[in-house]
């Protein structure tokens, strides 16, 4: 008779593992992906890097060609806007390129990803909405020193044209992933150009010289390295001119082989290297027009007025965090 109760029982178990066995394969026939591990849904939401398009498939048209020859501007801008341009002599000897990696397609390394999806948009700099050209003259006139180009131009047509067949499957107003530079926590402490010097010595002098002069192919040719300060490099309104952004892009990009991946100096070391660089001398261009509104210009913009009483010094070198709260309890 004690048999009896025990049997129901395991019949009872049978029939329950039966009938969670029976839903469980009802649920992954009209509901997958229901019981999909963590890790698989984290990964989905992350981001995947904007890469550029194959230059192989840019069409072999006339608008293929302006595509072709915008690259070919931003690779070997020395060559046609430079000192001894064979289109026009507007600019400093530096190519696009120096500052946007690979023709402007490495991820981090300041690229046009997301160019074409957002401009034309507001900058707080000029305090209106900016076009892609106005962009273009801006860093021909900022990194390059130099003075703008005709916006109804072939050349300024053909770098348009490049940008935008870069972004071409980029929604518009959306942001690539990848795109401009990696962020960087602000240092505790001032940047120090001493430890800098020392830094650049070890890592940058064989590309940049020990003098920031750069290398070029010949005497009087096309640079293979731009210089980093001096009277050919970017002049004080450029926005490498700001140590956050050359400590963001050192970082992710140099020396020659670093990635975003794989860095090669610690986040501190490039802060000290952007400073020991930005305190070098290089051309200076006064841009009275900037930052209308002062609230808004970066709390590491290296020229007055600011709308703060901290030390001009203290806006370039930092420590930045105090400056940020302060400005951050006005608001």
């Amino acid at each position: 008779m004690n048999e009896l109760p025990r049997l129901a029982s395991a019949i009872g178990l049978i029939f329950a593992l039966v009938t969670i066995l029976i839903i469980a394969y009802l649920l992954s026939v009209f509901a997958p992906g229901l019981f999909s591990p963590i890790p698989t849904i984290l990964s989905a939401q992350k981001p995947k890097l904007w890469h550029a398009p194959d230059t192989s498939s840019i069409p072999l048209n006339p608008e293929g060609n302006l595509i072709r020859y915008g690259r070919d501007l931003i690779v070997r801008t020395s060559l046609y806007l430079g000192p001894k341009g064979t289109v026009k002599s507007i600019s400093n000897g530096m190519n696009c390129q120096n500052c946007h990696l690979e023709a402007g397609t490495k991820p981090f390394g300041n690229n046009y990803g997301a160019v074409a999806s957002l401009y034309p948009r507001f900058r707080a700099r000029s305090g209106e909405r900016e076009s892609i050209e106005r962009r273009i003259n801006d860093c021909l006139m900022r990194s390059l020193n130099g003075e703008p180009l005709d916006t109804l131009s072939r050349e300024m047509k053909a770098m348009v044209a490049y940008m935008r067949w870069l972004g071409k499957d980029v929604p518009h107003g959306e942001y690539s992933a990848g795109a401009g530079l990696i962020s960087l926590p602000w240092l505790p402490r001032a940047a120090d150009t001493v430890a800098g010097r020392k830094l650049y010595m070890k890592n940058c002098q064989i590309c940049h010289g020990s003098s920031g002069q750069g290398q070029r192919l010949s005497k009087d040719g096309h640079f293979i390295y731009p210089p980093l300060w001096g009277e050919n490099s970017f002049n004080t309104g450029a926005g490498l001119y700001r140590i956050s952004s050359f400590a963001r892009y050192i970082f992710a990009n140099m020396p020659n082989g670093a990635t975003h991946e794989k860095p090669t100096l610690k986040a501190e070391e490039a802060w000290d290297i952007a400073a020991y660089v930005v305190s070098r001398p290089r051309p200076e261009k006064k841009f009275p027009a900037d930052w209308p509104k002062l609230e808004l210009k970066p709390v590491d913009h290296p020229i007055g007025p600011f709308a703060d009483k901290f030390s001009a010094d203290q806006h370039k070198y930092g420590p930045f965090p105090p400056i940020e709260e302060a400005l951050t309890a006005t608001k």
